[in-house]
Order: structure tokens, then sequence, then C-alpha cells
């Protein structure tokens, strides 16, 4: 990483919170709404005010009561996604879950397990960005300022490391001159190799210190043009609450 990358990425952790506050966070536990397009496509219910537990340390999410009350669907990387009931038994679980995603079923639906993966990796991501940077092995490449629509942003591209589940492996971030995350393009790869994306946030509240975009929305991106319909997801973050330990 060069010295410019790097003195930028500073710069990113310290606008949303801060290298020295994050360290001392092992959870975020976030009360969040999530609608959209893609959850008709895949025969989804939305979500409404679902509480959901992010580890900082590693990519570790659950959803609690989900998707029953009393159950918690639990994402263990890329290894396992798994329903757990009140009294910590397994009641269903799959093994290398992103490897399902090439089955012709989940083109025209998403069980339950499905969207533990998709909806658990996705949020986790949302959640401890910008600060994942900080992790090792992701390759970061500073690309200065580029006008997109009415607005100056500095771009970032990030190389995933292939212990993160994520969209794809290679990503474009757009800062304001606040250093705060504007927008960050993708290929949500287990929904199909065609399905770019542009992710938007704003709202920025301060949760515990943290700087927290509470409004969310992903738009199709065709031939790199946004496109206005339809709102793929719309994710409303609507509490964000630190915890000093990671979840189990």
């Amino acid at each position: 990483m060069s010295e410019r990358t790097r003195a930028f990425v500073e710069r990113i952790i310290t606008a949303h919170g801060g290298r020295h506050r994050w360290n001392k966070i092992g959870c975020l536990e976030s009360d969040l709404s999530a609608a959209g397009f893609l959850f008709t496509a895949k025969r989804r219910h939305v979500l409404r005010n679902v509480r959901v537990r992010a580890s900082c340390r590693r990519p570790f999410l659950q959803f609690c009561d989900f998707p029953h009350a009393g159950k918690t669907g639990e994402l263990l990387g890329d290894d396992e996604v798994r329903i757990i009931s009140i009294d910590g038994s397994v009641v269903e679980n799959r093994y290398h879950p992103r490897e399902a995603f090439q089955g012709f079923r989940r083109k025209l639906w998403w069980d339950d397990l499905d969207f533990i993966y998709f909806g658990g990796y996705a949020i986790w991501n949302y959640l401890v960005t910008p600060f994942l940077f900080m992790r090792s092995g992701f390759s970061l490449e500073y690309l200065g300022q580029r006008r997109i629509g009415n607005e100056k942003l500095t771009c970032l591209r990030a190389t995933f490391p292939r212990d993160i589940p994520t969209h794809c492996r290679v990503q474009m971030f757009y800062f304001s001159q606040d250093m705060l995350l504007r927008r960050f393009d993708y290929t949500a790869e287990v929904v199909g190799r065609w399905a770019h994306a542009a992710h938007f946030c704003s709202e920025y509240r301060d949760f515990s210190g943290l700087k927290v975009p509470a409004r969310r929305r992903v738009r199709p991106l065709l031939f790199g043009r946004v496109l206005s319909i339809p709102t793929l997801v719309a994710l409303d973050i609507h509490d964000v609450r630190t915890r000093p330990d990671s979840p189990t």
C-alpha cells in the first residue's frame, strides 16, 4: 500500500469514529429494517425492526428472533449458516453456503438459510466498513477525485481477501470531502454476475462515537449508469449499540 493510500485510509477511519474507539468494541448490536425489489424477486418477507449482532473481529452475524421468534439465524463466515433454538441447539444448518447459490432454484427463490447467508455477510460488511480496511489482507488503492453525478468524490479501490465473505472481491468506494462513505459499487455475485449495483449511504448519525449512515439505498448499475428504479434494497438503521465483547 502506498503512503498516500495509507494516509487516506487513516483519514477515513478517523472520520467514522477512529481507530482507538473501534479497537475497544467487540460487537455492534443494531436494530434495522430492510425491503426492496430483491426481497420480492427472491420471495422473502421484508425485515421490520430486526435486531442483529455483528462481531467487529470476524465475519460473524446473528439475526435475533429470525426466521421466527425464539430462533437465531447465524452466519459463520463462508463456512456455515445455521438456525439455533433458544437452548442453543442447531435446528438447521448448511456448510459452505456460498456454493449452494450455483443451483438453479436460487435464481427463483431463497430459503431461510440462503437469506441468512446473503443478508448476514452483506449486513456484516455494511456495519463494519470502513473499519474492515484495518484488517490484514486487503489491497487498497487511492484513485483520487472523480465527479460522480453532481459531486466530487474521492475513490478507493479495495480488493478483499479470500477470508472475507462479501459481494465480490474488487469494489469501488467513494468518499465525500468530510471523508464519510457516500457510495460503493459492486457485483452481488450470489445473485448473478450481471447483478451490478451502486450502494448509496446518507443521513449519518452518531451512535456511541461511531458515524453510521442511517439510510442506505441500493440501485442497479447498467453499463456504469445508475438506474433510478427499481430500489434493489432499502436499508434503514434505527439504532446501533456497542458492546465490548464479541458475540459467541
